[in-house]
């Protein structure tokens, strides 16, 4: 390939990446956490209060409760399997009329269950926005909420990042054989960089490739889909999804007559033998188009969602009405559509892809952060012979840099906050009080500022140790709760639990181990770096000869 090609694919590749790389790592940063979005919310979750029902007496709580809430019948849940984060086996919420789909802001949460007489007690709840904000964080790229506009913004970040990742391609194609797996790890610091920074992303470049394109699909599908109504089906596509509108006559059902829930499992697992039931969905029970989907995973099939797929079944007759979501029965055309769900959210093979796609996660991150501070070190101003003193870096430089700096670990400092401040918080305060968003904007731009204000080099160890700091409270807090439950924390005695503490350790040992390394980084390089603190002695030409 000619080199003046090579040469503006590079520059491309370079742009591209420096105008979305911050934006991208957080989505991908908060993005390996929502892999197990799951075990978040069930380690930041306090014990639940209310009484517990068995599967046994769930129709009774079921009839009761439409009875006294009859507002619940139009979409309820009931869980099959007790956990931290469900206060209750069944609940429901009741959503603005006006209100966004993915905006959870404005929801109310309630939860039923039976007293020991007998009778329905319902609870409102608030759960906690965590998991919740970080998968938004993720989803929009930063942005505090999942708008349509926000959506947009991050569909072009998808795009440029997709073009960023082909001209990377291209750019290391003509010594793609010979470099693949070389890292010369020596003096030449910014070789070790680039190096690593290339392998990590032609090792990763499939699952990046796949980020991409879904990310751009979920964030205009919704525009796709009208266009595509409007010139392919007349403006009558969503009709044909539709079921036939009842008649004004038409009576409503009577709940006591449906199904018992474990009949419902039962017809599901016959149906599916491997698939594996977690909850009943019911909606528009007391009326004639009623339907209960019954939600679970497969692990040898694709889902169509993070949470698994579902088989749609009438619950009064016990006649399945759909597969069409369901994993390993889906037509081809709707498991290609599945798919891009299912690749996105790593809903397939189980925790094995989820510890894959949380790893590939996290080198991803590594991959912008990377990316930038190569952008830095290449337009340093270099000291010559002819100057004794570190030459002033460029204005550009400095403020790429200390923005890299005040933005990742913003991100890294700011989740962790909001995670140890939900317990203790709810600790101190109880339910009524739900800063995550407060906890993680307050922490995010105050390293962004602490980052500008002295600059890169002064901050990137400090904040470092901050992250290692507030990432190993994560635990502590844990631990915390074990030893001292009078103090209003707790700790769930369970693996998903412990495995966000466990995770959570070997970061902050990640981090402490990046801040060690980068302080003795910035004490032996050379002083004429964007990561040189200015000695306060003198003899700066005696370190000038050092790495």
């Amino acid at each position: 390939m000619r080199t003046d090609f090579v040469r503006i694919y590079k520059s491309v590749h370079t742009w591209t990446g420096i105008l979305t790389g911050m934006a991208l790592f957080i989505a991908f940063y908060a993005g390996a956490l929502t892999v197990f979005k799951e075990p978040l919310a069930r380690w930041v979750a306090p014990p639940a209060e209310m009484r517990p029902v068995t599967l046994a007496d769930a129709p009774q709580l079921i009839a009761r409760t439409l009875a006294e809430h009859p507002d619940s019948a139009r979409d309820f849940t009931l869980h099959l399997h007790d956990a931290e984060h469900l206060p209750a086996r069944l609940g429901w919420q009741l959503r603005p009329a006006d209100g966004d789909d993915h905006d959870e802001s404005g929801v109310r949460h309630f939860a039923a269950t039976l007293d020991e007489g007998g009778a329905v007690q319902v609870n409102e709840y608030r759960p906690s926005e965590l998991p919740g904000f970080i998968d938004t964080l993720h989803r929009v790229v930063g942005l505090p909420f999942d708008t349509d506009p926000n959506r947009w913004v991050m569909g072009v970040v998808a795009a440029l990042y997709a073009l960023a990742l082909i001209s990377g391609v291209v750019v290391l194609l003509p010594s793609l054989v010979k470099d693949f797996f070389a890292l010369r790890v020596g003096r030449n610091l910014k070789r070790m960089w680039l190096d690593a920074h290339n392998v990590v992303g032609i090792v990763s470049l499939p699952f990046h490739v796949v980020m991409a394109l879904t990310a751009a699909v979920f964030a205009f599908h919704d525009g796709i889909y009208a266009l595509q109504d409007q010139l392919l089906h007349d403006g009558k596509w969503g009709s044909a999804f539709q079921r036939p509108k009842p008649s004004a006559a038409a009576a409503q059902r009577d709940p006591a007559a449906m199904l018992t829930p474990q009949a419902l499992v039962d017809k599901a697992m016959v149906f599916a033998p491997g698939f594996v039931p977690s909850m009943l969905q019911y909606q528009q029970v007391t009326g004639p188009r009623a339907v209960v989907r019954v939600w679970g995973k497969d692990e040898a099939a694709v889902s169509p969602r993070a949470r698994g797929g579902f088989l749609a079944i009438d619950p009064y007759s016990g006649k399945v009405m759909s597969s069409d979501f369901l994993p390993g029965r889906q037509s081809t055309g709707n498991l290609v559509i599945s798919s891009f769900f299912a690749l996105h959210m790593a809903a397939f093979g189980g925790s094995a892809v989820q510890w894959m796609y949380f790893v590939l996660g996290l080198a991803g991150a590594w991959l912008f952060y990377s990316g930038n501070l190569l952008w830095v070190e290449t337009r340093r101003r270099k000291q010559t012979r002819e100057m004794p003193e570190a030459p002033v870096q460029r204005r550009d430089t400095r403020l790429m840099a200390a923005a890299t700096v005040g933005v990742c670990l913003g991100c890294i400092c700011g989740i962790s906050l909001a995670m140890v401040g939900g317990k203790w918080l709810y600790a101190l305060a109880g339910p009524a009080v739900d800063a995550t968003r407060l906890l993680y904007y307050a922490a995010f731009f105050a390293c962004i500022g602490w980052a500008f204000l002295v600059g890169a080099a002064r901050s990137v160890v400090p904040l470092l140790w901050l992250a290692c700091g507030l990432t190993l409270a994560i635990p502590l807090t844990s631990l915390s709760g074990a030893l001292l439950p009078a103090s209003g924390l707790w700790a769930h005695a369970s693996w998903a639990s412990l495995g966000v503490d466990l995770t959570a350790l070997a970061g902050a040992v990640a981090l402490a181990i990046m801040a060690r390394v980068t302080a003795r980084r910035i004490a032996a390089g050379r002083p004429d770096s964007v990561w040189s603190v200015p000695a306060s002695t003198t003899a700066p030409v005696a370190t000038a000869n050092q790495s």
